[in-house]
């Protein structure tokens, strides 16, 4: 099963009926998968090829676990570039918080400087999904870039229209996170086929509306068809945050065939930049939605 995110699904981070595809042998009643569709079958030391337990394990229905190897990515390896991602966000958005005024005086200078960050985070984040290799450096280097972006926004929403707003939408997108998680670690989200062609299909759809609304607000002023403002916009605005919990379960998920597979260990920079990606989503639908529930009081 592919990722929705084109980080993972460039790489190892996906399944055929159930199974990662980290693996080189093909899978029983699925599809062939030869060394031309898996990114990790010729090199030296694959721990699935090592793993004498691996047949039968499939047999079982159950992933072959990846035997201790080093140079292989762990669950503390996605923790620790995690945060460092994250962190390289909060401290670049706490400086564009505090350095980049938004009064009525610098407010344009302030909005021009963080639609600059927020087109030149766009462009590394696209540049890091379609290489071949993690780089740190440009990973990080979107995260600050996207924090400087995040900082203005956030001061813009909890100055000018709701005072806590920045706080909340912290709170709101940590305590989805938790949620995901948890729910996901009892088995209450079962990532399989289905799921993940309810979620891309539900995603298409509302990224297409978005972009109409936006052709309507260019063309026609105002805010186009209502998408983000008033009811339709408190109802898209919860929409886009159950998306982005969609897309945690899906992160987590690949994030966990990478360590039960043997990915490498820096794929772990990977797995912080897709989680990144997605919580910078719904902390956005979260600041989205706040502030068009205080403009209707």
């Amino acid at each position: 099963m592919r990722s929705r995110n084109p980080v993972f699904s460039r790489r190892g981070f996906s399944r055929d009926n159930g199974y990662a595809g980290f693996n080189a042998s093909p899978q029983a009643g699925g599809p062939a998968v030869g060394t031309q569709a898996n990114p990790y079958a010729q090199q030296a030391g694959n721990p699935y090829a090592q793993n004498p337990y691996a047949q039968t394990d499939l047999q079982n229905g159950a992933p072959p676990q990846a035997p201790a190897t080093t140079g292989r990515m762990t669950m503390d390896d996605v923790v620790l570039r995690t945060a460092s991602t994250l962190g390289t966000l909060i401290v670049t958005a706490a400086l564009a918080w505090a350095l980049l005024p938004v009064d009525d005086a610098n407010i344009s200078r302030s909005y021009g400087i963080g639609i600059g960050a927020a087109l030149i985070g766009m462009v590394l984040a696209f540049v890091q999904s379609f290489k071949r290799k993690a780089s740190p450096a440009l990973i990080l280097s979107y995260a600050a870039f996207e924090g400087v972006f995040l900082g203005v926004v956030s001061s813009v929403v909890d100055n000018r229209i709701a005072s806590g707003a920045a706080m909340q939408a912290v709170i709101g997108t940590m305590a989805v996170f938790a949620g995901v998680l948890i729910a996901y670690r009892a088995g209450w989200i079962r990532v399989n086929r289905r799921f993940y062609g309810f979620v891309m299909a539900a995603a298409l759809g509302f990224v297409l509306l978005m972009m109409v609304n936006l052709l309507f607000a260019v063309f026609g002023g105002g805010d186009g068809l209502g998408f983000r403002s008033g009811p339709l916009g408190i109802v898209f605005g919860v929409i886009g945050i159950l998306l982005g919990a969609c897309f945690l379960a899906l992160d987590f998920k690949q994030v966990e065939d990478g360590i039960a597979y043997g990915a490498p260990k820096e794929e772990a920079w990977l797995a912080a930049f897709g989680l990144t990606l997605t919580l910078v989503w719904i902390y956005l639908e979260f600041l989205r939605l706040i502030a068009i529930l205080n403009s209707n009081d």
